[in-house]
């Protein structure tokens, strides 16, 4: 007899169960053949349930995809926007664990890919694509820096709703008014308000939205705090939150090249950001970060595919040829070669390729 917990790669909504479904004690909860049809169900099957059945787990896992990163976090945002809607118009925080519980396993099944997946899976609007992502760079840093799980799990949710009280602005270019400013540097109260009112209680959630765009000098918002007087999730949410929305696509800015942005995270934290913090998000992402386009010293255009030895030499998979013509098959490449060595960084607009994100990281990246 193998007895193990349902978990979230296990169950999805609108499919069959498979299996029989007891509680700790052994009670039956559902049969086999049950359909889920919400989150709030899944997430209650998810957190009480066991199953019993090696034998036709084995023949699961044979026929059944491996988890995909790509479709962890599409699922995460496809879940995630009528939840943010829905704390606007006063309704609880319900199914916010299962969008973490999302995230978080798309970080546990490859977190490069997940890394790869800001630059390369941006057809979510930026409203919802923004705080998964943001919610992926802060959960890589915390493990890094082993901070408590149940810490992280309060971050992550928080990373999900940090603004969720900021207000609709048109995405357009130009500056924003002195009143639209005056709005958005208010955004941080007016989410942890709509959060109390959903029915959360947990201090370190509230905290990091409330603080999320605080600086360490004092000079940042709502509060003025500084340094210590900023609790720890609050300052991974503000760590990736910056990067992330730096190197993301939006309608009334252009994107700054991921390596770009980790220097400016580098100088920021001279001032406005944790300087260990901030150093180990540059450790942990490498001076260019998986997904980034560079051109090599022999002329090929490559995407980062993999950290390597050590942060200023990845392992690269060439796209384009040196005479510019796309490749059928991709070619890998150790930037520590003389010839594969990274000559310059490139971004989205000056690379004539489009590929599947599956092409470089497998199935594992599959859409």
């Amino acid at each position: 007899m193998s007895i193990r917990q349902l978990t979230y790669g296990d169950v999805r909504i609108g499919e069959l169960l498979p299996w029989d479904v007891c509680g700790e004690n052994g009670a039956l909860l559902v049969r086999r053949g049950y359909v889920p049809t919400s989150s709030s169900q899944l997430d209650s099957l998810v957190a009480r349930g066991f199953i019993d059945d090696p034998d036709h787990a084995a023949e699961l896992a044979a026929r059944v995809e491996p988890p995909s990163v790509v479709r962890l976090l599409n699922t995460a945002a496809a879940q995630l926007a009528p939840l943010l809607q829905g704390l606007t118009g006063g309704m609880g925080a319900d199914g916010l664990a299962g969008v973490a519980a999302l995230v978080s396993q798309a970080v546990d099944v490859n977190p490069e890919v997940a890394v790869a997946a800001i630059l390369h899976n941006q057809g979510a609007p930026y409203a919802v694509r923004h705080p998964i992502d943001t919610a992926v760079v802060a959960l890589i840093v915390a493990r890094a820096v082993k901070r408590p799980a149940d810490e992280q799990e309060s971050m992550l949710r928080a990373a999900l709703t940090m603004n969720v009280g900021m207000p609709a602005l048109p995405e357009q270019q130009g500056a924003l008014s002195d009143a639209e400013r005056a709005l958005v540097r208010t955004h941080p109260q007016r989410g942890v308000a709509l959060l109390r009112q959903a029915g959360v209680h947990d201090a370190v959630w509230l905290a990091s939205v409330q603080s999320h765009h605080e600086n360490e000098d004092g000079s940042g918002y709502p509060d003025g705090l500084a340094a210590d007087a900023i609790a720890a999730p609050a300052k991974l949410v503000a760590l990736a939150d910056r990067y992330c929305a730096r190197i993301s696509r939006r309608a009334w800015c252009k994107p700054v090249l991921p390596n770009a942005a980790l220097r400016d995270i580098l100088l920021e934290a001279r001032h406005a950001l944790d300087a260990q913090l901030g150093a180990v998000l540059i450790r942990e992402l490498g001076i260019y970060p998986v997904g980034t386009y560079v051109r090599l010293l022999n002329g090929e255009i490559a995407v980062v595919a993999r950290k390597g030895v050590n942060s200023t030499t990845p392992h690269v998979q060439s796209i384009i040829g040196p005479r510019g013509a796309r490749l059928d098959v991709f070619l890998q490449r150790d930037t520590r070669g003389d010839l594969s060595a990274i000559r310059e960084v490139l971004d989205a607009g000056q690379v004539d390729a489009v590929f599947r994100m599956e092409q470089v990281w497998g199935r594992e990246a599959a859409g």
